[in-house]
């Protein structure tokens, strides 16, 4: 089976697609691995599609994903992934890259508004000084607490072991 969805574009595509949508609207954009998707996950991609109107979410591909997370990383193949996020309603839009940050697609599409995680403090979030030149906004939004995917995964090889 094939994973595609009409929302996974490459980067010259969703270029295009923002540009044409753009007028009028708050583009909101954030990245990650989104490895094992969970409600952690759901309710930040949730929390940041509100900040906009539209959602772009840039995902790191599985060579970038091995390099930050390690080689057992990803659990899940790319396409996979970007299938399951491009089938949530809250986003808009899913781009894959390759590179370890994202700040090429950042620079790309020029959101107004750039979203990640209260694990990142917003001066380390990568493209926010691009953004804030911009006159955008960069929000680093708090966690769910006890939710990630390294907490899944001890999870599940611990149950494995009883």
């Amino acid at each position: 089976m094939t994973f595609e969805h009409d929302k996974i574009l490459g980067r010259v595509a969703l270029a295009a697609a923002v540009a044409q949508v753009r007028p009028g609207r708050t583009v909101v954009f954030t990245n990650g691995c989104f490895d094992l998707l969970h409600a952690g996950h759901a309710d930040l991609l949730a929390r940041a599609r509100a900040l906009g109107d539209l959602l772009v979410v840039g995902l790191n591909d599985d060579a970038s994903v091995a390099r930050l997370k390690g080689p057992s990383r990803p659990v899940t193949p790319e396409a996979q992934r970007a299938f399951v996020l491009a089938s949530l309603a809250c986003v808009d839009y899913v781009s894959l890259f390759a590179e370890d940050t994202p700040l090429e697609l950042i620079l790309t599409i020029q959101p107004d508004v750039l979203v990640k995680g209260g694990d990142w403090p917003v001066a380390a979030i990568v493209g926010g000084e691009a953004v804030a030149a911009r006159g955008g906004k960069v929000v680093s939004l708090p966690l769910t607490p006890g939710l990630s995917t390294t907490a899944v995964i001890e999870r599940i090889l611990e149950r494995g072991r009883a």
